[in-house]
């Protein structure tokens, strides 16, 4: 009956013109975004976190709009992996597997429909996973003291970077540099600056949407530069668009099955869509074995992946709101958000801010309907949208940045350092080094550094402290699990990427 309750007040918030539109609006873009190949989700919200601010958006509103470009980011990857063979994010990798050869077979229609109802039901049952499962997770969350959060931002660190890279000495300089960053400004204890070298602009710390627009927005406008503005051109002709009802209902237990398996994923922290699109392609795929045809053009493969990505990011937005953990790049960046607007995500979030949680819940449940019902008769439009070409694009993202961290600061200083991590975001990419560690490590720097000093003063510097519960004990297996696993597992998660024309 609570739940019902609070549901209701968040459909009475989500139901209101103004919030509606904002999810309309967020959505539309948000397909846009994820259709643009490379852009992804999580440079996305990232670029547009600062009109939030132009706007003058409150954190409700704020959230349901940089939330519904998220799951709309998530529907749009599909369209270029489908179109293109180019994954328009990383989630969307396994879709090109079946997706393009589906195309060239001159099913791209069905295809793109297909995919678009399998992200429905993925993001659809994962948002009622949210609905039921955040809640009985804030409660748990009342457990965890200085010690187990301590441990639990650790393993943060070490499953992230482990899915967010290659190479495990990468990921971890990665958030050396980010937990390096988030020391800059006054101590919270002594109140004397640290390595703000004389400074005045860094006595604050360093501003982490100045840092998230710097290495997502800018980089990849350094990219746009290196490539001379390259654009791409539809690979295959899109026809008549039709609802494919004999494929849509053959996939139907596939789509469930997927939606389960991605969810899980996406709980996980730094597990995120790719993983939750991984596990779920390849369990469909072990269940229809050698004779399923995978890899052919088959619609479960197209099903499979998407159902499980959009479930993915989905789950990602329950330790984020429970326990102020990001569970992926993209809810990272929607932490940064939150904090910026003074919010601070975790069990008493759902007491404190019950507005902000159960509107932004029931505008998910809406935003899911709106991407199903714009993402079928729009799939024509938004193929078009893959022929801007990148001297397009380029002044719009560099315009969009500029302005927004500007009207946010009015610094001029933060407009330099904003620059200043666009290099070092390009720089990073070029050494293939990870920069999603780099924002968990300026989001959660202080935070961790503040929970391991309330530990040592807890147990007077007695540091078998961290491991005094059963909780933490847990969350400290996890952690080194979560780093090492990847090194045993990258030949299986890298294996099905190779992908052929």
């Amino acid at each position: 009956m609570e739940i019902l309750n609070n549901l209701a007040l968040g459909f009475s918030i989500a139901l209101s013109p103004y919030t509606l539109m904002l999810a309309v609006v967020g959505c539309f873009i948000g397909t846009i975004i994820g259709a643009l190949p490379g852009l992804g989700p999580s440079n996305g919200v990232a670029i547009l976190i600062p009109i939030t601010f132009t706007l003058g958006l409150d954190a409700t509103s704020a959230l349901v709009l940089m939330t519904s470009v998220y799951y709309g980011a998530m529907y749009g990857g599909r369209i270029s992996s489908i179109l293109l063979n180019i994954p328009g994010d990383e989630p969307a990798l396994m879709t090109t597997l079946d997706g393009y050869p589906m195309a060239k077979q001159g099913k791209a229609g069905n295809a793109l429909v297909l995919s678009g109802v399998a992200s429905f039901v993925g993001a659809f049952l994962a948002t009622i996973g949210l609905l039921l499962l955040a809640p009985i997770l804030a409660r748990v969350a009342y457990l965890f003291g200085p010690a187990e959060y301590f441990a639990l931002y650790l393993l943060a660190f070490c499953t992230l970077g482990g899915m967010a890279s290659n190479n495990q000495a990468k990921a971890a300089i990665a958030s050396c540099i980010g937990l390096g960053i988030a020391m800059i400004g006054l101590d919270n204890n002594s109140g004397l600056p640290r390595f703000t070298f004389g400074n005045l602009h860094l006595m604050d710390g360093i501003d982490f949407l100045v840092a998230i627009v710097g290495l997502f927005a800018i980089a990849e406008v350094f990219f746009f530069i290196e490539g001379h503005g390259k654009s791409s051109s539809i690979g295959v002709k899109l026809d008549k668009v039709t609802v494919p009802w004999r494929e849509i209902y053959i996939t139907r237990w596939t789509m469930l099955r997927a939606s389960a398996v991605g969810f899980v994923a996406g709980i996980l922290p730094g597990a995120g869509a790719s993983l939750g699109s991984f596990l779920a392609y390849m369990s469909e795929k072990s269940i229809a074995g050698k004779d399923g045809g995978f890899g052919t053009g088959v619609p479960k493969g197209v099903a499979a992946p998407e159902a499980g990505n959009n479930a993915a990011a989905g789950g990602a937005l329950v330790p984020m709101l429970t326990l102020g953990v990001p569970g992926s790049g993209t809810t990272a960046v929607l932490l940064a958000l939150l904090m910026t607007l003074n919010i601070t995500p975790g069990p008493t979030l759902f007491t404190d801010r019950p507005e902000v949680v159960w509107g932004l819940i029931a505008s998910l449940l809406i935003a899911n309907v709106v991407l199903l019902l714009m993402n079928v008769p729009m799939v024509k439009v938004f193929v078009r949208i893959l022929q801007v070409p990148a001297w397009v694009l380029l002044p719009g993202v560099t315009m969009v940045s500029f302005v927004g961290i500007y009207s946010l600061s009015g610094s001029y200083f933060d407009l330099l350092l904003m620059v200043a991590f666009g290099v070092l975001g390009y720089v990073l990419r070029k050494l293939d080094v990870p920069t999603v560690p780099v924002i968990l490590g300026i989001l959660l720097g202080r935070h961790m550094e503040d929970a391991l000093r309330r530990a040592m003063v807890i147990a007077d510097g007695d540091l078998m402290y961290l491991f005094s519960s059963s909780i933490s004990i847990g969350l400290w297996i996890a952690a080194v699990a979560g780093f090492v696993a990847p090194t045993f597992l990258r030949g299986v998660l890298t294996k099905p990427q190779r992908v052929t024309d």
